[in-house]
């Protein structure tokens, strides 16, 4: 029989508490001792000055560990508001909710709005009819009646809705302002590829029920016929109520399921309650009856009858009305409720009847009004407890070793004083140790928040407390911890590496990884890959609420101002996310032709056509340039990215290392070239690292054309370009078009043939699907950028993008363009026309309904049809030359040879 394996589990208790154990810390300091200088040193007693400051060493890492053992929210907690625990990490209603996904996340976002009781989605049916011979589509069915069925073709469009609501009468907001805030909360939580296309009320049949109704002596009628108006309005109409945290949890629900679905106002909504609220297919007397038993007070049913309330509808079934769909039933005003008490009739006071409505109606307004008050766990407030305080061991010491605050008596020798000041010294060394861990101790939770500003991971400071430290070290920094920190761990703080851990450790809470990623970029960024990646893992977790809550979401395209529609981050949801999965820095809808970057042509004293480029900031003043012209414009983007990387890959550190003596001229800097000028001007360069040849002119491949009087401000200057392309600079950019939002107006027959979506059937034999619309998205991407012309990032990023998607959408990916003045003729520049043509439909779009602006729409179609794939220039490469160099090589089977 084979052998069950245990399975290997992570013990949540790790810690051993030795740390808290003084005896085992002074027992195990002893061993230490005796294997390290049992030669030298034989008395271990108490008495001992050894043993005294192993005493007082192992008290001063009990107090460590004391506060390590801290509750968390108290190691949390901090003496600043903009820092407490609420503001450094996330809560549970903004990580564990989900934008609307299934019908009933929708259902739960409508009844959150004054005015609906209740809704239903239900999809929306709209035929295609599909000329395969032609490849024309049409809404109308007669259009393609002379064809034979073999080439014509009908499908149905997808993820097109239409809501049925069952409107609450009670509330004094309008119909159709009730519907109006139906599609704006809609648009504004759309799924991907997905519409609303009507909002209709549901249908209302008036049934009559009348019945004799025996009460118990004590009851009050008047309350008893209020309770079963109410009971039997609940029957009919599937009133869906709202729930606080408390509640939810007292029906035994846990965080996860309560913070399931979308994020209300009104608070929770029992999901199995929703389910239940569904509308009837038929209503049952024998329900009625049990309900009406249920009220208090309700003693017996003598007589009671089920019918439609028109005399001319007849009703075959005395027990069942059978409805239709999208129907509810409706308590008329020919029902009849008779009342009595044994055999004395009742007469019901219809006024106080009304009383008891309102007064119910009430405490109901109230518990919703309650239920929106409590909606967030609580968060531990914590008490902050200065966990990073240190003081002095020496204090702690006896007098007699004159090293605490009292010191030695006036009457001391100089050798004893010495003596004294030795020990203090020697001792300042642990001092320091402990005043560090302390110091790591208050900084944890800097270090572990999703908003954490650190850029190093090593911490310390001064011994305050200390007296006479003057007379120890020189120049210590007794307010000034930061100098003091970079003074002592400069050298060991590796803070890039260590910080990237710290974010993998976060990412890993929320099952995220970017170890793929870095792998890829480190064939692009070489050694700054570290850093870089850093700054993309911050940004994701900056950004986690969005891009984890709303991954299915879709961008907002209705009732929007321009500022909403361009040069905006209303992009949807799985955009934000692929963005930031793959360190694009700005996921904004904007022109991304309209770039930093410049490449412009002029004619060369040959008369031959050449390209040069050239950067500019975010103040439109030009930082850099190239150094030569060039023949074609891969060779000039090639050259203006390679450029970019070498100052990227520049440190900081080392530049301001460098400038902390008087610069020479040709100080080189990782990358970058200083020069001085016979006037003293001060000026730098862009340089290739493998030309070592200062003669060499292919060594310098850009410049900055300005010059600076003083060393500060060349200096400043470089960290400025520095800081330029690591944060600001990007030419990156992503396109998401839904194709459902292109359809023709689906409330017409004979629309133009023109704004249909081109489709490719052959001959109704090999091309599926059809339907060009349905789940089906176009992604647009400027081939010409740094990573995006890298193949294997390329290769990567489609990846990337296909796993994100929602399963069930389909994308076509397009590499694309040029930047808006590369080309002379912007008419034959396919990417600054698609943006033209995106921005222009969007535009007309936002103020329409199911309508489509046919001019903007017609462009936008044609923009996009008109797309091609750009690919990388490259060459052949001989996989037997190891001496070939890699840039854009073409490997056969593994590169598409549509780049040659």
């Amino acid at each position: 029989m084979p052998v069950l394996k245990k399975h290997i589990s992570i013990p949540k208790k790790v810690a051993s508490e030795d740390d808290l154990d003084f005896f085992y810390l002074k027992e195990k300091g002893i061993e230490y001792i005796e294997e390290l200088g049992s030669r030298l040193w034989t008395d271990y007693n108490t008495h001992d000055p050894g043993i005294t400051i192993l005493e007082m060493l192992s008290y001063a890492i009990t107090d460590l560990g004391m506060r390590i053992n801290l509750p968390i929210e108290n190691l949390l907690a901090s003496d600043k508001s903009e820092k407490a625990i609420d503001k450094q990490f996330y809560k549970a209603s903004d990580v564990l909710p989900t934008s609307p996904i299934t019908a009933l996340d929708y259902r739960k976002l409508f009844i959150d709005i004054d005015g609906v009781k209740n809704c239903w989605l239900a999809k929306h049916k709209k035929k295609v009819y599909a000329n395969c011979k032609d490849d024309l589509l049409s809404y109308n069915p007669n259009d393609f009646n002379d064809l034979s069925t073999s080439i014509r073709k009908e499908f149905e469009l997808k993820g097109l809705y239409d809501l049925y609501v069952d409107y609450d009468d009670n509330s004094a907001v309008p119909t159709n302002e009730v519907n109006k805030n139906i599609r704006k909360r809609y648009n504004a939580n759309r799924n991907l590829c997905e519409d609303l296309v009507t909002i209709k009320p549901i249908g209302k049949v008036p049934i009559k029920v009348c019945a004799d109704i025996e009460v118990d002596n004590t009851a009050d009628e008047e309350l008893v016929h209020a309770l079963l108006l109410r009971a039997i309005e609940a029957y009919f109409s599937t009133t869906v109520n709202f729930y606080s945290l408390k509640q939810m949890m007292d029906k035994g629900y846990n965080t996860l399921q309560i913070f399931d679905g979308p994020v209300l106002e009104h608070g929770f909504i029992d999901q199995e309650e929703l389910i239940e609220a569904d509308l009837r297919s038929e209503v049952r007397l024998s329900d009625i009856m049990s309900k009406i038993m249920d009220i208090p007070g309700v003693k017996n049913i003598k007589d009671i009858s089920l019918g439609y309330c028109g005399d001319e509808i007849e009703n075959g079934n005395e027990w069942i009305i059978c409805l239709d769909a999208f129907e509810k039933p409706e308590l008329c005003d020919k029902s009849v409720f008779n009342y009595n008490k044994g055999l004395l009739p009742l007469n019901v006071n219809m006024a106080r009847v009304q009383e008891y409505l309102d007064e119910l109606e009430e405490e109901d307004q109230e518990e919703k009004e309650l239920a929106a008050i409590d909606k967030e766990l609580e968060i531990p407030k914590g008490k902050y407890l200065k966990t990073n305080s240190y003081t002095t061991i020496q204090n702690d010491f006896p007098d007699t070793y004159g090293i605490s605050q009292i010191g030695l008596p006036a009457r001391a020798t100089t050798a004893r004083k010495a003596k004294a000041k030795q020990l203090k010294a020697y001792l300042l060394f642990f001092d320091q140790i402990l005043a560090s861990y302390f110091k790591h101790l208050g900084e944890v939770k800097e270090l572990l928040s999703v908003s954490g500003t650190h850029t190093n991971t090593f911490f310390t400071q001064a011994v305050k407390d200390l007296k006479g430290i003057e007379d120890l070290i020189n120049d210590y920094p007794m307010d000034d911890d930061e100098f003091l920190t970079h003074q002592l761990f400069q050298e060991l703080d590796n803070n890039i590496e260590r910080r990237n851990k710290i974010l993998d450790h976060l990412l890993a809470r929320f099952a995220e990884r970017f170890s793929e990623y870095t792998f890829i970029m480190k064939a692009i960024y070489a050694d700054t890959t570290d850093e870089v990646v850093l700054r993309n893992k911050e940004a994701f977790l900056k950004d986690y609420r969005i891009v984890s809550k709303n991954r299915g979401k879709a961008f907002n395209y209705y009732k929007q101002p321009f500022a909403g529609l361009w040069n905006t981050d209303n992009v949807s949801g799985v955009q934000k996310r692929i963005a930031r999965l793959l360190g694009i820095k700005n996921y904004d809808r904007r022109s991304l032709s309209d770039s930093f970057v410049q490449i412009y042509s002029l004619i060369n004293s040959d008369n031959e056509k050449v390209y040069r480029w050239r950067i500019r900031d975010v103040n439109n003043n030009i930082i850099l340039s190239a150094t030569e012209a060039y023949y074609d414009l891969a060779a000039a983007n090639r050259e203006l990215y390679f450029s970019v990387l070498q100052i990227i890959q520049t440190s900081e550190f080392n530049v301001n290392k460098t400038f902390e003596e008087p610069i020479t001229d040709h100080a080189v800097i990782d990358n970058i070239q200083v020069h001085i000028s016979d006037s003293g001007k001060y000026s730098f360069d862009i340089i290739n690292p493998m030309v070592t040849s200062t003669s060499d002119p292919d060594r310098i491949i850009a410049k900055q054309f300005l010059y600076y009087d003083t060393q500060q401000e060349v200096k400043q200057a470089i960290l400025d370009i520095i800081k330029f392309f690591k944060e600001d600079f990007t030419e990156e950019g992503i396109f998401i078009v839904e194709h459902i939002l292109l359809r023709p107006d689906i409330n017409q027959t004979d629309v133009n043939a023109d704004t249909f979506m081109p489709i490719c059937t052959d001959g109704c034999t090999n091309c599926e699907p059809i339907d060009p619309y349905s789940y089906r998205i176009s992604i647009v991407i400027p081939g010409y950028t740094l990573r995006f012309s890298n193949t294997d990032f390329r290769n990567y990023m489609e990846r990337i993008i296909k796993e994100e998607l929602p399963a069930h959408v389909l994308a076509k990916i397009c590499w694309v363009g040029y930047r808006e003045n590369d080309l002379e003729n912007k008419d034959d520049n396919e990417l600054f026309q698609f943006e033209k043509a995106y921005k222009n439909y969007l535009l007309e779009k936002t103020n329409l309904d199911q309508e489509q602006p046919e001019p903007e729409l017609l462009n936008l179609i044609k923009a996009i049809s008109d797309l091609n794939n750009v690919y990388p220039t490259g060459r052949l490469f001989d996989c037997d030359d190891e001496n070939e160099e890699l840039y854009g090589r073409i490997i056969l089977g593994k590169t598409n040879l549509g780049s040659l």
